[in-house]
């Protein structure tokens, strides 16, 4: 299987200093400081990047569990919320998502989102913060 890589770095103090995070395969570089993190300074963050790997990782496992089941979905949009509380620590991750998937039943359709919560890589990776979905089948 693969092995990805990411790096970061910070330079001075936690209020006054500022950072960048950059993807190994150079996809993506965004630069990040105190109020991109904890206010809403300009810049990214890191719990920006977990909600689109969780979003992302989220999206294709169901995609999977679904065309295992005979059901090829169209399209699964799924947008995260993560939100980070005192301490600091992600208290919750939120996924809300919309799949296009002909054919199936919301009873199939929602064991596939459960299952796919609870097994997809980052779920597994992220095992400390509450994970709620809310997937909803459109036509």
């Amino acid at each position: 299987m693969a092995v990805r890589n990411a790096s970061a770095v910070w330079k001075g103090s936690l209020k006054e200093g500022q950072g960048s995070m950059k993807l190994g395969s150079g996809a993506f570089e965004g630069a990040f400081t105190f109020a991109s993190r904890f206010e809403e300074g300009q810049g990214t963050n890191p719990e920006e990047l977990v909600g689109a790997a969780q979003a992302g990782c989220f999206s294709m496992f169901l995609a999977a569990k679904l065309t295992d089941a005979g059901f090829v979905p169209t399209q699964i949009r799924t947008r995260a919320t993560v939100y980070l509380r005192e301490g600091p620590r992600i208290s919750l991750i939120e996924l809300e998502t919309e799949a296009e998937v002909p054919n199936i039943d919301e009873k199939t359709f929602q064991e596939k989102v459960e299952f796919s919560k609870k097994n997809c890589p980052i779920s597994l990776a992220l095992t400390g913060p509450e994970l709620r979905v809310n997937a909803r089948l459109v036509r």
